[in-house]
């Protein structure tokens, strides 16, 4: 679980602390990590660490701490692959600003894998986009460790689309990700109204218009 970003779409606030339905953003994520079979759950933090594990408290998880977080994303995906015990043969990189997707979808794409067939990665894909999170064979994890820079495991991707397994998937919880205050105003308003009969839009037109 990546968690070490700075969030500059987003500078009034830590955006992995903001709440979500009364729970922080990052804490909603990792709940759904748990959630899921693959163990350990390792979260690599970076900036403002100490509210990070905060908003984690009592969760079960191991923390892998990425001093070098402002030098971009590859740095915590190669902190946490560093992380990793020995004998884990896979590993699922989750974001920590996607709260939609679900425990199953995990799952699937760690099952995806099979390296003894040349599936050494697995993606969630609807109508060609490729979404997240991933999943990446322990045989590319030494290729994790050449990225540098902003860049993440789409890079790797790309470089051994051969070895990519493609998960279709349904809806948008694997392309939604939370970047400013609007988006998460909007998540909120479309989960209350999923359980309720709120038009979501409707709610979200008239909020809008109040504010102005």
């Amino acid at each position: 679980m990546l968690a070490a970003g700075q969030g500059t779409r987003l500078p009034q606030a830590h955006k992995l602390t903001l709440p979500l339905g009364g729970v922080p953003l990052v804490r909603r994520v990792v709940e759904t990590a748990l959630a899921a079979r693959a163990r350990p759950v390792i979260v690599v933090t970076g900036h403002e660490a100490d509210a990070v594990r905060a908003a984690l408290a009592g969760l079960d998880v191991t923390f892998a701490h990425n001093q070098d977080f402002a030098q971009g994303l590859s740095t915590s995906l190669k902190a946490g692959v560093a992380a990793l015990p020995k004998e884990v043969e896979r590993v699922v990189v989750m974001l920590g600003d996607m709260p939609m997707v679900e425990p199953s979808l995990v799952d699937c794409l760690a099952d995806a894998l099979d390296p003894a067939r040349g599936r050494l990665a697995a993606v969630p894909v609807a109508e060609g986009r490729q979404g997240n999170p991933v999943a990446l064979a322990r045989a590319l994890f030494p290729a994790l460790k050449t990225l540098a820079g902003d860049v993440g495991a789409r890079q790797i991707l790309a470089q051994n689309a051969d070895f990519v397994v493609e998960v279709p998937v349904e809806g948008e919880s694997a392309f939604l990700d939370i970047d400013t205050h609007e988006d998460l105003e909007a998540l909120e308003i479309h989960e209350i109204a999923a359980a309720s009969t709120i038009d979501a839009d409707a709610a979200l037109e008239a909020m809008k218009a109040e504010d102005a």
